[in-house]
Formats: C-alpha cells, sequence, structure tokens
C-alpha cells in the first residue's frame, strides 16, 4: 500500500530530479516487496528513507539509482527512463555510495576520490589540471582535502566516508543517492555527515536521498521522510508530520520499547517506580538532564510536589547547579551532581512502594 499522493506534488511546478511511477520493487519469481510506488526528488531536497530492516529500503535504491531493474512501473531520471540512458551519461546525472567497506589498496584519498571522474575522462582515464581541480575542491567540500596525500587504507571509517562522498561529487551529479552513509561511524561523525548531506542539497542545489537508521538525527535534518513497512506500507511527508500522526510510532512499534512524540527519540518502557517531584524553575540544560537521569533510573518524575514524597529542586549557585532534596518530612540535602543526588534516592527503603 502506498500512502503517498498517486501523482507527487513537486512545489513550484518544479521538474523532480528523479520520478517513480507505479513502481514494484523485488527480486523475480518472488512477491514485490513493494507496489504502487510514486514518489519524486527535488534538486534542493534531502529525503531520508527510513523503516526497519527487512522493509526494502537497500531494494528501493538499487531501483531507483538504475543498479536493479523494478519489477513493474519506471524510474525516471530528468524526465527519461533510466534504464535507457547510457552508463557513462548516466553517471555524470547520478551517483550512488554505498554502505559496503571498499578495498582501496595502496592508492591515496584523493586518488581514491578521483574515480568519481571516470564520466569525463575517457576510456585512458587520465585527469587534466580542470579534473584534479574538480577532485580538490570536491575534498574540501566533504571536509577531507587534509587527507588528500593518506593512503586510503588508513582512513577511519568516517574519514573514508567523506572521501567516498567527494568521489560521488566528482562526478558533478544532479543526484545524489547513499545507503546507509552512516554505518561504521561514531555519533559525531554521523551528525557530521547528515549536516554535510543537508548543506549539499540545500547549497548546491542537488537532489539528495540516503537510508538511515538514525531516526533522531535524521528529524533534524531531512526535508521529508520517505517511511517504508513491511508489507508494502509506503508513507511520504515531513518528518513532523509522520510523528504527529502516529506514522513513525507505528513502523517502529516493539515490544517493550516506546517512542516518545515530544522528543522524537525510543526508550524502553519501564513500569512506574517511585515518584519524585522534580520541580520547575527553569526548565535550563540542568533541569532537562536531571529528568533524563531520574527517569533513566526508574523514577515516575511528577511536576506537583504534593504528588510525592521527595521533592527536587535545582539552584543555580556561581554558575552552577546545585540539587535541593526535601522530603515531606526530614532535613533538606544539598548536593553538588546528578550522581550524588541519585545516591541520596537511593538511600534504605527509597524503592519501597
Amino acid at each position: 500500500m502506498n500512502t503517498a499522493s498517486p501523482k507527487p506534488q513537486t512545489p513550484g511546478s518544479r521538474s523532480p530530479a528523479l520520478f517513480a511511477n507505479s513502481l514494484a520493487i523485488g527480486y523475480k519469481k518472488a512477491a514485490p516487496i513493494a507496489a504502487n510506488l510514486d514518489c519524486a526528488l527535488l534538486k534542493g531536497e534531502l529525503v531520508c528513507l527510513v523503516g526497519v530492516n527487512g522493509a526494502g529500503k537497500s531494494t528501493l535504491l538499487r531501483t531507483l539509482a538504475g543498479m536493479q531493474p523494478p519489477l513493474k512501473g519506471s524510474v525516471l531520471l530528468n524526465g527519461r527512463d533510466i534504464r535507457s540512458i547510457e552508463p557513462v551519461q548516466r553517471a555524470k546525472q547520478l551517483a550512488v555510495v554505498l554502505t559496503q567497506r571498499g578495498a582501496p589498496g595502496v592508492m591515496s584519498a584523493f586518488d581514491l576520490a578521483a574515480l568519481g571522474r571516470h564520466p569525463h575522462t575517457g576510456w585512458l582515464g587520465g585527469l587534466t589540471q580542470k579534473d584534479k581541480a574538480v577532485v580538490a575542491r570536491c575534498l574540501e567540500q566533504t571536509g577531507a582535502l587534509e587527507l588528500a596525500d593518506r593512503p586510503a587504507f588508513e582512513l577511519s571509517d568516517g574519514e573514508r566516508q567523506k572521501v567516498m562522498i567527494a568521489r560521488a561529487l566528482a562526478q558533478e551529479p544532479e543526484v545524489l543517492i547513499l545507503d546507509e552513509p552512516t554505518a561504521f561511524v561514531d555519533l559525531p561523525r554521523r551528525v557530521e555527515l547528515m549536516g554535510l548531506l543537508r548543506l549539499l542539497a540545500h547549497e548546491r542545489k542537488m537532489a539528495v536521498i540516503c537510508s538511515t537508521h538514525d531516526l533522531e538525527i535524521a528529524l533534524s535534518h531531512a526535508d521529508s521522510f520517505w517511511l517504508m513497512e513491511k508489507g508494502g506500507l509506503f508513507t511520504i511527508g515531513a518528518p513532523e508530520d509522520l510523528v504527529l500522526s502516529g506514522s513513525l510510532e507505528r513502523a517502529f512499534k516493539a515490544p517493550g520499547v516506546d517512542f516518545d512524540r515530544l522528543s522524537g527519540s525510543f526508550c524502553v518502557r519501564r513500569k512506574p517506580g517511585r515518584p519524585v517531584a522534580l520541580l520547575a524553575g527553569s526548565r535550563d540544560e540542568a533541569w532537562l538532564w536531571t529528568q533524563k537521569a531520574l527517569l533513566r533510573a526508574g523514577f515516575d518524575v511528577k511536576q506537583n510536589p504534593d504528588d510525592a514524597p521527595v521533592q527536587i529542586r535545582i539552584s543555580n549557585e556561581q554558575n552552577r547547579p546545585v540539587w535541593l532534596l526535601a522530603a515531606n518530612s526530614g532535613k533538606e540535602q544539598r548536593l553538588d551532581s546528578i550522581a550524588r543526588m541519585l545516591s541520596a534516592l537511593d538511600g534504605p527503603g527509597s524503592r519501597e512502594a
């Protein structure tokens, strides 16, 4: 089932760089993974393709890239059926970055990125000064220029991913397709890479689509979500609309895990523990991280002091937070860290119902 509009409307009547019409994806001699897909990728737009494992994200991306034939329907690249475009001409319009870790051998990072010039260099593959300037510019745009002389096999996963994106950019495409570009990369580099993709879409006016499992990062960067669910359900919309409609919550539903619509994050479902009142002064970062710590520790966080036997206030003293604990009967405690606050709450009998 496809819950997107049968004929996607493009803002300002812009022609899509990539357009799928009545698409069915999958493998021959097997039932389609998804069918009746209609979707348009616009220049200047970052789309994140999200969904659980096995929903068909990689299959859809390979089909959109012309690497795998559709079971039905068509994919149009700049208005032409992608299967009718010669490989060299297609490579000038569309570039793909896959998840797999390659084996770059002993070539330098510059040489690895320079492989992206293949549609422009002819069969001999020689680089002109213009080609070298393009490669250097692409490395600079991905923050990888300082890596140019390093052997590619010495690069970290995050560094290599930047070089691989630079290689794709060296093709000078209008459409960039990436399958799990943040896989194997640490959290700060994931945020950095997603920010780079947004920059490429918005400033270079490229049409960019990437599959990702980093839902929280995608929520803060993507212009649009394409949501794939097992069984072929396919939904297109602004990330925030998919949160508010419950579509993301439904798609990623799992036993014992809840999706928090306020924060856009997943959390393990816990039985409510001992009630503790966290009183709101200013809901600054100290208040928010105190709330997170209490929830993680299994407390039932209240805001009304009458609803809990222990109340917590946060005071700002000499530009540092101080936690003030007061029981309905007992002396107020002053604590200088969240760890000490949790330790005080975990005193004898603190977990009793």
